[in-house]
Formats: C-alpha cells, sequence, structure tokens
C-alpha cells in the first residue's frame, strides 16, 4: 500500500516567508521522480523551480499560479511506492472532478507507515532549511485541549469534495489548509523577526491580528494589510464631514498588486526613505581617456572588458581608500558596522523590474574577472536565474542609469548599504582640455550617501576620487 507524503514549502532562505506560485511543473495524477522539480515561485528575491523530495504519483496540488504560499503550507501530496501504473489513464479516472485524476491511496496511514521502508524515496537534499533523511525530525504539533477541540473544529470551513479522502483538482481536504483560530484570548503565532520589525515600528499590536498561514501563523502580508488598515483608519478619523468618499474604484483604473519582487523593491524604498538620512553630491567628469583605455584593453582574441567593469574597479579602489563607506548603521545598537569586502552590487534592468545582483568580494578581482562576473549575473538576472544569495547582502551598489540616456540622478539608497554611485551617459560636449576649449566625452557622476557614516568631507573626497580616476585611468595602477 502506497503512503501519502505531504511536501510544504521549504524555508527559502534570506528571511524570506512566502512565495507565490508561478506555474505547476507536473499534473495530478503524474508520476514524479526524486527531487524532481514540481512548481516554479516567485519570490522577492528571484524565481525558484521548487524539488520535491519525494518520488511518487502526485494525489493533490495546492494552489493555483498566482496564489502567495506562506512557508510550511503544502504545496503537494505524493503517494510513495505507488506503482507507475496505478496512474495509467490519469487523463480521466472514474470519480474525478474536471477530468483530474485521482490516486485511490489512504489520506491517513496507520501509525508507523508513513517511515517504514518509505524515508529511503525521499533524498537528502535541500533548499533551505528542509530535509527528508529518516533522522529528521518531525515538527511537533500544539493540539487543542479537549475544551479548545469543539470550537476549533466548529471553526473549521467545509472541505472540498474529495475522492478516497484526497484532495482534487488541485483543492486541500480541511486537515491540509489547517484550521481556522477560536475567538477570544489566544498566543500570537509569529515565527518571523521581519514580522515582529514591521509590527513595533508601526506601534501595531500583534494580539489585534488574525494570522492567515497555516494553524493561524501571522504572516508578513498579515501585518501590513493591519498597518494599511490602520493608517486608513487614522486617516477616515481625520477627515472632515464634507470631505468626499474616494474610497470606490475609478471607472477605468488599474490596479497593480504590490507583490513579489516588485512589493520586495516598494518595501526597500521605502524603508531606505524613512530610515536613512542621505545626501547626495555630483560632479562632471571628462572621460574620454577612459574609453580609450577600454579600447586598448579590449584587444583582438582578449576576453572584453566592460565599461561597467572598469567603474567596478574604480569603486573598490576609492572604497580601499575610504572604507568608512562601506558599512552599514545597527540602529538596535546604535553603532556604525564597518565591513571588512566589498560586495558590489549593480542596478540591472530586467522585465520583471529593477534587481540588484551582487560580485561576491569585489575587492580581490581584477578588471576582467569583473567583467566576466557581471556578465554572468546580468544575463541570469534577465532569465530570471537568480539565486536569492546572489540578490542579498550587498556592501556598496553602483547604479549606471546612463544606459537610460539620462545625465543624473538622486537615487534611493539600497537599504541597509551607506553608499552608492550613480554614473550618467556618457555624451559629447564642450570642455576645457589643456587650456583649450575641445569637444570630449563627459560624463556626470552622482554619490548618494548616508550621512550618518560619514560627512560631507569624506564623501566629497570620495567622489573627487572616482572623477579624477575616470578622466586619469593610470591613477588605478597605484592601488594594483
Amino acid at each position: 500500500m502506497a503512503v501519502v507524503r505531504e511536501f510544504t514549502l521549504p524555508d527559502l532562505g534570506e528571511g524570506l516567508t512566502e512565495a507565490v506560485i508561478v506555474q505547476w511543473l507536473v499534473e495530478v495524477g503524474e508520476v514524479v521522480a526524486v527531487d524532481q522539480p514540481v512548481v516554479e515561485v516567485e519570490t522577492a528575491k528571484a524565481m525558484v523551480e521548487v524539488p520535491c523530495p519525494y518520488g511518487g504519483v502526485v494525489t493533490a496540488r495546492f494552489g493555483a499560479a498566482g496564489t502567495e504560499v506562506p512557508v510550511g503550507a503544502p504545496l503537494v501530496t505524493v503517494a510513495v511506492g505507488a506503482a507507475p501504473e496505478d496512474s495509467a489513464g490519469r487523463g480521466s479516472a472514474p470519480g474525478s472532478a474536471n477530468g483530474s485524476a485521482s490516486v485511490a491511496v489512504p489520506a491517513n496511514p496507520a501509525p508507523g507507515a508513513e517511515g517504514a521502508g518509505t524515508d529511503a524515496a525521499g533524498s537528502g537534499n535541500v533548499l533551505v532549511g528542509y530535509g527528508t533523511s529518516g533522522a529528521a525530525a518531525r515538527r511537533r504539533r500544539i493540539l487543542p485541549s479537549s475544551a479548545e477541540a469543539p470550537a476549533r473544529r466548529s471553526a473549521t470551513p467545509a472541505p472540498p469534495a474529495t475522492t478516497n479522502g484526497t484532495a482534487t483538482n488541485g483543492t486541500a481536504t480541511g486537515d491540509a489548509a489547517g484550521t481556522a483560530v477560536a475567538d477570544g484570548p489566544r498566543t500570537v503565532a509569529v515565527i518571523s523577526p521581519l514580522v515582529r520589525r514591521i509590527a513595533r515600528e508601526h506601534d501595531l499590536d500583534l494580539r489585534e491580528v488574525r494570522g492567515s498561514g497555516r494553524d493561524g501563523l501571522i504572516l508578513r502580508t498579515d501585518v501590513e494589510s493591519a498597518v494599511r488598515a490602520l493608517g486608513e483608519r487614522q486617516s477616515a478619523a481625520a477627515r472632515t464631514s464634507g470631505t468626499a468618499d474616494a474610497a470606490g474604484p475609478v471607472p477605468g483604473e488599474e490596479r497593480i498588486p504590490l507583490k513579489g519582487l516588485r512589493g520586495a523593491a516598494a518595501e526597500k524604498f521605502s524603508r531606505s526613505r524613512r530610515e536613512i538620512p542621505d545626501a547626495t553630491c555630483w560632479v562632471d567628469a571628462d572621460a574620454t581617456d577612459l574609453l580609450a583605455t577600454r579600447r586598448a584593453m579590449n584587444v583582438p582574441g582578449a576576453p572584453k572588458v566592460s565599461l561597467l567593469a572598469l567603474l567596478a574597479r574604480i569603486c573598490t579602489a576609492a572604497l580601499a581608500r575610504y572604507p568608512e563607506l562601506n558599512a552599514t548603521v545597527d540602529t538596535a545598537a546604535q553603532e556604525i558596522v564597518r565591513l571588512p569586502a566589498v560586495h558590489l552590487g549593480f542596478a540591472a534592468q530586467t522585465d520583471r523590474g529593477l534587481v540588484v545582483p551582487v560580485v561576491r568580494d569585489a575587492q580581490g578581482r581584477t578588471v576582467e574577472q569583473l567583467s566576466a562576473e557581471i556578465a554572468r549575473l546580468t544575463d541570469a538576472a534577465r532569465a530570471g536565474k537568480l539565486s536569492p544569495a546572489e540578490l542579498s547582502r550587498g556592501t556598496f551598489t553602483l547604479n549606471n542609469y546612463g544606459v537610460f540616456g539620462v545625465d543624473g540622478s538622486t537615487p534611493i539608497l539600497n537599504h541597509p548599504e551607506a553608499a552608492m554611485l550613480g554614473v550618467g551617459r556618457i555624451a559629447a560636449k564642450p570642455w576645457v582640455h589643456d587650456g583649450e576649449l575641445a569637444v570630449r566625452e563627459v560624463v556626470q557622476l552622482s554619490f548618494t550617501f548616508d550621512h550618518r557614516v560619514c560627512d560631507g568631507g569624506i564623501a566629497g573626497g570620495f567622489l573627487r576620487y572616482v572623477a579624477d580616476c575616470v578622466e586619469q585611468p593610470a591613477l588605478l595602477l597605484r592601488s594594483l
């Protein structure tokens, strides 16, 4: 007899608490192998294909494309040990709904049967936070007391139609979907430090928030919704009686959900503006010799060196002179934290929005190595294949907005970083060179910095050194 195993959304790392289903890679009734990807999800960091650690027949899927799924919520159930012939004729089975196959397997195996002889079907491989070896401990669930049980059962919504106890057509049974939390005094279910921090920043009492996660778990979306509702109530209280009610939708308006990558970026931008007292300075520089240096480097047969790689090398040299700027601020401890390595982020525009891939240990790479790594990360970003680790923990950002044909900008700092160098377009302009007016290739450089980590003298010294290296690339030889 096959054993039904439930596979839940694993911890994808980097503090991520939920993901959005992009597309399913398997159908109900399909036979899957161990570690075969079953669903593609989008997190706040990247697109990820999630492999299932069990091999067998898919008996149910939970959630349609576009559904937001919290970490720990069920994704699929798999009948481990079911023979491939069990799913023959999976296109339509007697008793199935809408042509979706359902597999006749026990929904609740006998105690001890789940781990008997089937753990070998699970891989030992992990994403982050889940494993499938036989020694892995199961999560303990806190069962309600006998007095609470009737209230919880009465609050549980009726399950959808099932076949042999198994959910069909991509919906979950009542047990798999979780139960509603009873009214009255309750323990606040929060596991994410991010959720607690957001609530603390907005003076929100978590005891007044009802969680939408499994077993009443309070998710980030729950807190953000509560914060929005609190703000709306406060705004409504401040309105005069004669103010028109503008809450209704406007005909023809378009609403775009702030979810996934777009939502994560919006939250980061808002937090940066809310927490960091930033300032910006800028200068024009003659980039004619820098362009000539790049042409001289790109000899036939040698790996190409990009202009962005040259600018990245200038940034690492400047940060070696001004280490105060490779830093962050620990607001809880009220300390400036100077970082030993330069993890250089660079802004990249993709079809999914703006992302910032990170070149690890950029201070130890040559221009050629920087160029190769930037090219690799850019290709991965455009394909949506960057891992969360490749989009996180940067210490300094290089923003080349000149590719959009603009001269200058005052960008928002990439929280929690303390500084960002902006590079405008390089254009032919009149310029005084060697005491005479000439047409030169001129670029505007801007530098945005956290005023808590340094004053204007440090920021101006950094930007001036960058501009000098752009105008005289030979200055970089001193730092090689």
